[in-house]
């Protein structure tokens, strides 16, 4: 018995037959699938098939028509929106195309924020982005305004907030899609990076170079479905 419940404890997000219906399409239709602690897994799929809704999902920023969603132990079909807000800010991360950074604010209090909006005082949360920064290679930058920051850096702080309150998943949509390839290359070592430390990853794209390089698991959807599953072997 003990093994199931360990088995039970690894699996990070479970859906279960989960269909979204927006009026009369059907974005996603029966999907199911698991991901386990310290998986990098990519979901890939022409536009218009469902990956960035399943990726909503997962995120709780919306709710299935029918189904479940559990993630990290959290049914989120259980969750109100306060609730589903707490999930957001404690247990995943999201790295977004276009960073999603807040202009007025500088790279520091960015990635600050993400802490303090969860109880954290400003001084913790200040020290912490900082080590993130540093982690990532941008602390020199930590007093620049968004706007001054090269893509590839803005990425990098994205990141760093993204981490700043350990989630245990971390959701890229287009990761790299608004990078140029040099940056676009570091980004993916640094998703790379932080999945051989052990955390969890899910990657929507539609760039197999990305799938290939930084997960070892594909999903491919097609009309809301998961068409294949496919280990991968990771490109060096």
């Amino acid at each position: 018995m003990s093994g199931s419940s360990e088995e039970q404890e690894q699996v990070v997000v479970h859906l279960d037959g989960v269909r979204k219906e927006y009026g009369d399409s059907v974005a996603l239709d029966d999907v199911s699938l698991q991901i386990r602690a310290g998986e990098a897994v990519a979901v890939m799929g022409p536009s218009g098939c469902g990956k960035s809704t399943l990726l909503n999902m997962v995120a709780g920023l919306d709710r299935p028509t029918s189904g479940s969603v559990v993630v990290h132990g959290e049914d989120l079909g259980k969750l109100n929106e306060t609730g589903l807000a707490l999930f957001r800010r404690r247990q995943v991360g999201m790295i977004f195309q276009f960073f999603n950074l807040i202009d007025d604010l500088p790279a520091l209090d960015n990635v600050a924020l993400a802490a303090q909006l969860t109880g954290t005082s400003a001084r913790q949360a200040r020290r912490r982005a900082l080590e993130l920064l540093d982690e990532l290679g941008v602390a020199d930058r930590k007093d620049v305004y968004p706007a001054a920051l090269s893509g590839g850096e803005r990425q990098r702080v994205a990141v760093a907030r993204a981490l700043m309150n350990r989630p245990a998943l971390l959701l890229a949509d287009e990761p790299t899609g608004a990078l140029d390839s040099r940056s676009g290359e570091q980004v993916m070592d640094l998703l790379i990076d932080l999945n051989q430390i052990g955390q969890t990853l899910l990657i929507v794209t539609h760039d197999p170079h990305l799938a290939t390089r930084c997960a070892s698991r594909l999903i491919e959807v097609t009309d809301g479905r998961v068409a294949r599953e496919s280990a991968l072997e990771r490109a060096v």
